[in-house]
């Protein structure tokens, strides 16, 4: 007897919901994304709203962990339908002007094998679809806030995995998340990283709903890149700077350069030199420099205070646009490259990388 495939109703769009019962779908699709709307922790369906999503599975993750950080930030263990689990983080900004980031992850895992990353660790269990990518900004969203107003909110697929390696699902979560019936994200406001899948950034340069991009350099030669990152064996910098150059820019948009600061090994002024060379070819960027989040088992430190004011005093003078990431949530490691749920996630034999290109 065979079984009837159930369709995930969080990552269709209005018109995808089944219209042939009143009311159409972009009331349902309302009922479902908006969570302001919600009662008891689940969207609120009518008789009418319930018959049109019959067969659907509305289903959203369960939150199995919540760690509170001392600086306001909190990680979230968020359970799957198939017991995996993933982690996000809800960082409040300026509370004279409330602001929230989220940062989501993308996929169990993750097979890039960055070896400063502790997700890298994991390795690859599986991708999310985009309902599970919806389900879990809803449900952070619903049980943090802010659900008043989506203006207050900034995205962040910074969490575990590579989005441009599960590409077609995290464009499709963004489509649902921007939709004016639903939460109404504003594209300008969600970033995705990518630690430099070439071919994935021209795609992406393509979406019908964009978000804006970061890139993990994190050394400035091919040798040093690919010491601690493998895509550096099949992107080398030449090819991967000539995408971020065709990457079409909005007005006021930047493109992010993401840089985690190493001890002894991607910290010298002469690393910062370079690191201005290339962020002086794009036509607009900002260069993040990020202290290092050490986690159990990491073979690197973290470059001391006056190493990173040297870093980016060379970057200053050079005339780059700096910033210097304020890392939220390290005695939770919910900081860059800390989030990793070995214990919760890998059952033996299950992790495992995927390809640097992915068949397409």
């Amino acid at each position: 007897m065979s079984s009837v495939e159930v369709r995930p109703a969080l990552g269709l769009l209005p018109e995808e919901i089944s219209s042939g019962v009143r009311p159409g779908g972009r009331h349902v699709f309302s009922r479902l994304q908006r969570v302001d709307q919600w009662e008891g922790g689940a969207p609120v369906l009518g008789a009418r709203a319930a018959a049109a999503v019959a067969g659907l599975d509305w289903s959203l993750p369960k939150v199995c962990s919540m760690q509170p950080s001392d600086d306001g930030a909190t990680k979230l263990g968020l359970e799957l339908g198939d017991g995996r689990i993933v982690e996000a983080v809800h960082m409040p900004r300026d509370v004279r002007r409330p602001r929230v980031t989220l940062c989501v992850s993308s996929q169990v895992g993750c097979g890039m094998g960055c070896s400063f990353c502790a997700t890298a660790a994991m390795g690859l269990v599986r991708n999310l679809s985009a309902h599970e990518i919806v389900g879990q900004v809803l449900r952070v969203v619903h049980d943090l806030g802010p659900k008043d107003d989506p203006r207050k909110i900034t995205l962040v697929f910074m969490g575990m995995g590579e989005p441009l390696h599960n590409l077609g699902a995290v464009l499709r979560a963004i489509e649902v998340l921007c939709h004016d019936a639903g939460l109404g994200l504003a594209p300008s406001r969600i970033t995705v990283s990518t630690s430099g899948l070439v071919p994935q950034i021209a795609e992406l340069a393509r979406a019908r709903v964009r978000p804006q991009l970061a890139v993990s350099l994190n050394a400035t030669t091919d040798e040093a890149r690919a010491r601690t990152m493998p895509v550096a064996r099949r992107h080398g910098l030449a090819e991967l700077v000539d995408a971020l150059v065709a990457f079409p820019l909005r007005p006021h948009e930047k493109i992010t350069l993401a840089y985690v600061l190493l001890r002894g090994e991607n910290d010298g002024d002469d690393d910062a030199e370079r690191l201005a060379d290339i962020a002086l070819r794009l036509p607009r960027a900002v260069v993040n420099v990020i202290p290092y989040n050490a986690f159990e088992g990491t073979a690197y430190a973290e470059a001391d205070a006056e190493r990173l004011a040297a870093f980016t005093r060379v970057l200053h003078g050079r005339g780059c646009l700096v910033t210097v990431r304020r890392s939220r949530g390290r005695d939770v490691s919910a900081a860059c490259g800390q989030l990793a749920r070995e214990g919760r996630t890998l059952p033996r034999g299950a992790a495992r990388r995927l390809p640097i290109a992915p068949p397409r």
